[in-house]
């Protein structure tokens, strides 16, 4: 903001300039300190706001500066001659959502919190993996060593929201960063002799500890980046209020169907919707990975389904992939960490090493299987297509061969890097639908 300036007489400049001098960093307001969060992870700065001043003394501000990766802004705090400054902010982000803005907190003024946009479409490339963008969108910066952790998941090793475990790999706690590590075929942390996980680098050797388990270069470390599913660290009341609004769409359904990808579509009173807002879609993997069952269903149109069965199945496994690719971003290769990452911080069938403090997710995917041909060879999908001429046409094309190639995939079966490739083949199936859907004229609203 811009502080207003008193045009003062000449007679009595002299009589006042000390007091100016003296006070002036204190008409600052609070306005003035505010934080930005760019991208997936990037960097935020919050100014604090000078001090104010004692018996005529000055009073002095400093600047306090931090990171925030996902889709939290960091807060900064200055510290000035007999007083104190603080700021607060929120981070937005691109491809990522949210419902919690986050800044920084101090003594003395605070700010605001802020909410995170949802957007970020790109189309898929062909292949066995289709062409991808991934990673964190352009622009996105770093974070430092607690670039991961939101205001409110407390101290490392603490507890808050769903709990923060004391050791599940990477950073030390599942609030710090998460670090790609040596799993089994189900995600379960391999330990090295110490009994510490173990970070595995780029070229898939194993990076050297110390005797405390800690990473001799840090250098070598994989980061593992969970962009819009960080969301996943709010408190249980986010998802929950979520879920409700799910509940209450499933108990007025007339009639339930799944689009191509496989997320749901709710039919009321002859208007059918794609249930496409990532927490909405979060709710409902937890509630499958969990239990197999989305508790308080009464409708018959979907307790006949396996949705309210009341029983965890194979079934529900396949359904919740496609859920999670529903509450991700749009683009950013699934990685099997990631998953394993997630599952642990949403609390799904956590568990711990025996004889250690290091946590997992103990999902069976022993039974899982996933061929892509068989998913997606029969599923077909109208959207527009581009023209020789350069117009655009809307055309029935088969999700297998358009987007996938005809080309099947190389998974190893009854593991994590099947669920994996399963959602990630989901995710690239919502991409490109968002790409190139036709769009709705406005009088068709």
């Amino acid at each position: 903001m811009t502080l207003s300036r008193k045009f003062i007489y000449p007679s009595l400049k002299s009589a006042m300039l000390a007091g100016v001098a003296a006070g002036a960093l204190s008409f600052v307001s609070v306005d003035f300190a505010n934080a930005q969060g760019n991208g997936q992870g990037g960097s935020s700065e919050s100014a604090g706001s000078g001090g104010g001043n004692q018996g005529g003394g000055s009073g002095g501000s400093n600047q306090g500066s931090g990171s925030g990766d996902g889709n939290q802004g960091g807060g900064g705090s200055g510290q000035g001659s007999q007083g104190s400054g603080s700021g607060q902010g929120s981070g937005g982000s691109d491809g990522s959502s949210s419902d919690v803005g986050g800044g920084g907190q101090g003594s003395g003024s605070s700010g605001g919190t802020g909410d995170n946009d949802d957007d970020g479409d790109s189309s898929a490339g062909a292949g066995g993996r289709p062409a991808d963008t991934g990673g964190r969108p352009e622009g996105a910066g770093s974070g430092d060593a607690d670039s991961d952790r939101p205001e409110w998941a407390g101290t490392p090793g603490g507890s808050a929201g769903r709990g923060s475990p004391p050791d599940a790999g990477g950073g030390g706690d599942l609030y710090g960063d998460l670090y790609v590590i040596l799993r089994d075929d189900q995600g379960v942390p391999i330990l090295n002799d110490g009994g510490y996980v173990q970070p595995v680098a780029a070229d898939g050797s194993l990076i050297p500890l110390d005797e405390e388990g800690h990473v001799l270069d840090e250098t070598l470390v994989q980061e593992v980046e969970i962009g819009r599913l960080n969301v996943a660290r709010a408190p249980d009341d986010v998802l929950e209020g979520r879920s409700e609004e799910v509940l209450a769409l499933l108990n007025s359904a007339d009639a339930i169907s799944f689009d191509p990808a496989g997320r749901l579509i709710i039919t009321i009173d002859g208007e059918s919707s794609t249930i496409d807002a990532p927490l909405e879609n979060l709710s409902i993997y937890v509630a499958l990975m969990t239990t197999g069952t989305i508790e308080g269903v009464v409708n018959p149109v979907v307790t006949d389904l396996f949705l309210a069965d009341g029983v965890k199945t194979v079934e529900d496994l396949e359904a919740a992939a496609v859920f999670l690719a529903a509450a991700t971003d749009k683009t950013g290769v699934f990685t099997t960490d990631e998953i394993a990452y997630i599952n642990l911080i949403l609390n799904i069938e956590p568990s711990v090493i025996e004889g250690t403090e290091v946590q997992y997710s103990a999902v069976d995917f022993s039974d899982f299987a996933y061929d892509r041909e068989d998913t997606y060879a029969g599923i077909t999908t109208t959207i527009l297509v581009p023209q020789d001429d350069g117009s655009w046409f809307p055309e029935e094309i088969n999700v297998y061969e358009t987007i996938f190639s005809s080309t099947n995939d190389d998974v190893v079966d009854f593991s994590l890097d099947a669920f994996t490739q399963a959602a990630d083949d989901s995710r690239v199936v919502i991409n490109y639908i968002h790409e190139y859907a036709i769009p709705v004229l406005p009088e068709d609203l």
